[in-house]
């Protein structure tokens, strides 16, 4: 049969499309494995990074603002040895990583639910609804003082204070994946005989999971951006201490160093995350 303009017209747009596709499903999403990506990533690293030494060995900027960056690895190699602030890096990293873990653990323990439930029960989500959706603006110094008031300066403010501002972007994000099911997928289950609790497992949570990965991951982001506020708290110890620490006494080198390993922890959780997604949800973005 000989096409028509019509068929060709869309033949020719299903090519253009396939062609235009990525060669892996999920590459667009950032999937791991993406090569090119990644040489991408690393040829922007590799600039900033020129300019950064640059702008500091050409006098374009003074150490007090922007150290160089053998300067701030300096510092790092010091710190790491001899510590600062009365503690080494390790001791640093292990107080802080113990407050957003300890608080991310948590919050996937009761958000996650919380979302669920939201998600298929309007009892619940009448209560829950508003209150995540007034505190959800708040940042959390404003409510860092109540916090103090309510648990006092010492580890449980701290915890407390990064939990709250991981439970509500979990919590949401649950509960729009539960949202998001397709009813005909529901409908079917209970087709052929499953419960309710059968349903809530093996159709709204699988469904769900993409969504809560997601919101894992932005969870831990604001994790790790309240660790500075948390340790502003009486801490004698931790990367936002330190950093805090550091800009009384205008060490911008401790300062930078400090941001960097804050922002290696983050993405290195960030990538496992990923490698989670790629091995639990492996239909995300096909």
């Amino acid at each position: 049969m000989t096409p028509t303009p019509s068929t060709a017209a869309h033949g020719g747009l299903f090519a253009r499309l396939r062609r235009a596709a990525p060669a892996r499903p999920g590459e667009q999403y950032g999937a791991p494995g993406n090569g090119s990506s990644w040489r991408i990533s690393a040829v922007t690293i590799a600039l900033i990074l020129a300019l950064w030494t640059a702008a500091t060995g050409l006098g374009w900027i003074q150490p007090l603002f922007l150290p160089s960056p053998q300067a701030v690895w300096q510092q790092f190699i010091e710190v790491s040895g001899d510590g600062f602030a009365d503690a080494t890096l390790l001791t640093h990293l292990g107080w802080s990583a113990m407050r957003v873990f300890g608080a991310f653990a948590l919050a996937v323990v009761t958000a996650v639910p919380v979302g669920v439930l939201m998600g298929v029960n309007r009892v619940v989500r009448g209560i829950f609804d508003p209150i995540v959706e007034f505190y959800r603006p708040l940042p959390p110094l404003a409510y860092l003082p109540l916090v103090v008031i309510w648990l006092g300066i010492g580890e449980s403010s701290k915890i407390v204070l990064i939990y709250l501002a991981m439970f509500a972007p979990l919590a949401l994000s649950a509960r729009a994946g539960v949202r998001a099911v397709a009813i005909e997928q529901i409908h079917a289950a209970y087709s052929m005989g499953a419960t309710r609790s059968q349903v809530l497992w093996h159709v709204i949570a699988p469904a769900a999971l993409p969504d809560i990965l997601t919101g894992m991951r932005i969870a831990i982001g604001f994790g790790w951006t309240t660790l500075v506020a948390a340790e502003m708290v009486a801490a004698t110890a931790g990367l936002g201490f330190m950093v805090l620490s550091a800009s009384k006494f205008m060490v911008t080198d401790v300062v930078i160093m400090g941001i960097l390993v804050i922002g290696a922890l983050a993405l290195a959780f960030d990538m496992l995350m990923r490698w989670l997604e790629a091995r639990l949800v492996p239909w995300k973005g096909k």
